[in-house]
């Protein structure tokens, strides 16, 4: 078995990252999770959180994404993220349109639930924005410094 396998990390601005690593943990909607090379396929819906990324060398990268899924394969692992940004590059002005995002989503979740009875779907965005307020609070940055106006 490899000791690496290949990461790449993509939102829908720019590629984020592409390197071989030794491991990548993800914030899996069902459960964070590791994968490393060897692992068996799975793709994974992925809610907001900090995915680490665990280089060759042993180093360690994180990043802030909004949401998306990845596809694991025993060699490689591709991450489509909603939005995503380094940790270091998360501002609470990038929080704050993260949250805005969030917040938008919900209010739409509730107008369709409302017009057509969509039921559930007001319950993932509630849990979508709930995810958020955690990825803030848990780096350092104000959830509620955002609002939508209604």
């Amino acid at each position: 078995m490899a000791d690496t396998m290949q990461f790449d990390l993509v939102a829908p601005e720019r590629n984020l990252m592409s390197v071989p690593v030794r491991e990548v943990r993800l914030p899996g909607e069902d459960g964070d999770l590791s994968a490393m090379p060897g692992h068996a396929p799975a793709i994974v819906n992925l809610r907001p959180g900090l995915v680490t990324v665990i280089d060759a060398q042993g180093a360690e990268a994180q990043f802030a994404i909004s949401g998306g899924f990845a596809e694991i394969n025993n060699d490689s692992v591709s991450l489509l993220a909603e939005i995503g940004r380094k940790r270091e590059d998360m501002t609470q002005a990038v929080f704050d349109e993260m949250m805005r995002a969030a917040q938008r989503k919900k209010k739409s979740a509730e107008a369709k639930e409302e017009a057509h009875g969509a039921a559930g779907v007001v319950a993932a965005a509630v849990k979508l924005l709930a995810d958020m307020e955690a990825l803030g609070t848990h780096i350092g940055l104000d959830p509620n410094s955002s609002t939508v106006p209604d």
